[in-house]
C-alpha cells in the first residue's frame, strides 16, 4: 500500500537569523509534523534572541513574483502567513491569495517581537484587517494583537477574552468554516487558556503554564503547526488541539537547547532528537583532535 503524500505547506513570513521565529521556525514545525515546507520571504530581519536591530522589507512586487512562480508549479495544501511588515506587502499577499485561492490559510497577525520591537508598520494594520482577514481559515492573535485588531486595549481577563473572541470572529466572513484562536498566554496565573471560536462553538483549550524563558517564536510555531496539521486532520479543533500539544512539548523540552542569552527558542524537534542520539553534540565532543 502506498503511503499518503505529505501535504505541501507554505509559509509567507520574515526571516529570523537566530532560527527561533519566522520562516525558519515555520519550516522546522512543518517538517516535525509531516508536512513538506515551502516558503515565500516577505522580510529580512537583523535579529537575535534579545533584540531586533533592523528590518529590510522585500519589495512587494517580488513577494508577488515569489508567490506566482511557486503556485504555478507546486500544489499548495495549506498556507501560514506571519510577519509581513508593510501595507504594500500585505496587499501583495492578499492579491496573491485572491489569484490562487489556496485553502486552508492560517493567519498569525505578527505585530511585535518578544523583545518588544515592532514588526508591523502601523499603516499596515488596517490593510491586514481589511484585505487579508477575508482569506483566513484560522487567525491566531495573542491578546495584544487582538486589542490592535479591534482598536481597543488588550483583554485583561477570561471574561474579556470571550467578548474579544466573539468580536474578532465577526471580522471574518460569515460563510462558515472560519475560526479565531485567541491565545491567552499574556494573562497571569498557573494556567494558560486559549479560546477557539467559529461563531457558534466556543471551545476552551487550557494548558499548564511552563515556567521558562524559552518562548521566542511560540506564536510562529503554533500557527505553522496548525497549518501543517489542517490537511492531515478531520477538523479544525482536532488540528488545533494537536498543534497546541506539540508546542507545549516543544516548550517543555526547550532547555535541551542552548541558543542565545535572551528569549530562547522552543525545541521544534523534541520528538526526533532524543538525548544521547547518534551525533548529538556535547561540550566534551567539541574539543580539538586528540
Amino acid at each position: 500500500m502506498t503511503a499518503p503524500r505529505p501535504p505541501n505547506a507554505l509559509t509567507i513570513a520574515g526571516v529570523d537569523p537566530s532560527g527561533g521565529a519566522g520562516v525558519l521556525a515555520d519550516v522546522k514545525a512543518f517538517s516535525a509534523l509531516g508536512a513538506y515546507a515551502c516558503a515565500v520571504i516577505a522580510a529580512l530581519t537583523a535579529q537575535n534572541t534579545r533584540e531586533v536591530t533592523g528590518i529590510h522589507a522585500v519589495p512587494a512586487g517580488f513577494v508577488a513574483r515569489q508567490m506566482d512562480t511557486l503556485f504555478a508549479d507546486v500544489r499548495v495544501d495549506s498556507v501560514k502567513i506571519g510577519m509581513l511588515g508593510t501595507a504594500a506587502i500585505t496587499r501583495a499577499v492578499a492579491d496573491g491569495l485572491a489569484r490562487w485561492k489556496p485553502s486552508p490559510v492560517v493567519l498569525d497577525p505578527v505585530m511585535v517581537a518578544k523583545s518588544g520591537d515592532a514588526l508591523l508598520a502601523k499603516e499596515a494594520v488596517a490593510m491586514l484587517r481589511d484585505a487579508l482577514l477575508p482569506f483566513a481559515t484560522v487567525i491566531t492573535p495573542n491578546l495584544p494583537e487582538a486589542g490592535v485588531l479591534l482598536g481597543e486595549r488588550a483583554p485583561e481577563s477570561v471574561k474579556e477574552m470571550y467578548s474579544a473572541c466573539e468580536r474578532l470572529r465577526r471580522l471574518l466572513p460569515d460563510d462558515g468554516g472560519r475560526w479565531v484562536l485567541l491565545k491567552g498566554g499574556h494573562l497571569s496565573g498557573p494556567d494558560a487558556l486559549d479560546l477557539l471560536h467559529d461563531g457558534d462553538r466556543m471551545i476552551e483549550l487550557p494548558a499548564k503554564r511552563i515556567e521558562t524563558g524559552n518562548t521566542h517564536g511560540t506564536g510562529c510555531t503554533l500557527s505553522s503547526a496548525i497549518a501543517a496539521l489542517l490537511p492531515q486532520r478531520a477538523t479544525v479543533p482536532d488540528a488545533v488541539r494537536e498543534a497546541k500539544d506539540y508546542l507545549t512539548r516543544a516548550i517543555a523540552a526547550s532547555s535541551r537547547l542552548q541558543v542565545g542569552s535572551g528569549h530562547g527558542p522552543v525545541h521544534h524537534f523534541h520528538a526526533l532528537w532524543g538525548a544521547g542520539s547518534p551525533g548529538a553534540f556535547t561540550s566534551s565532543s567539541a574539543g580539538g583532535r586528540g
